[in-house]
């Protein structure tokens, strides 16, 4: 199920989605859909490790220590190539 949710968008703000909603083919409900979605997790993800920061019982550790408890280096650069 799905709930309707209005809201005014700046002119400029207007024209940029129409002519990309043009431009890709799709409805501009299926580009703001998607914006709110990345928007939210982004932001989850945000207030997630924000909170670990703040958590005084949640270990901040050194790449060196990451390596030692990932138990080799090749561990870390697939981590790391996953990034790229």
């Amino acid at each position: 199920m799905s709930e309707a949710v209005s809201v005014r968008l700046p002119e400029e703000m207007a024209k940029r989605l129409n002519k990309l909603a043009k431009t890709i083919e799709r409805s501009k409900t299926y580009l703001i859909r998607k914006a709110l979605q990345e928007y939210i997790e982004e932001y989850e993800d945000y207030l997630i490790a924000l909170h670990r920061l703040s958590d005084k019982e949640d270990a901040i550790i050194t790449e060196k220590e990451l390596v030692s408890k990932l138990g080799s280096q090749n561990s870390l650069q697939v981590v790391r190539k996953s990034r790229s």
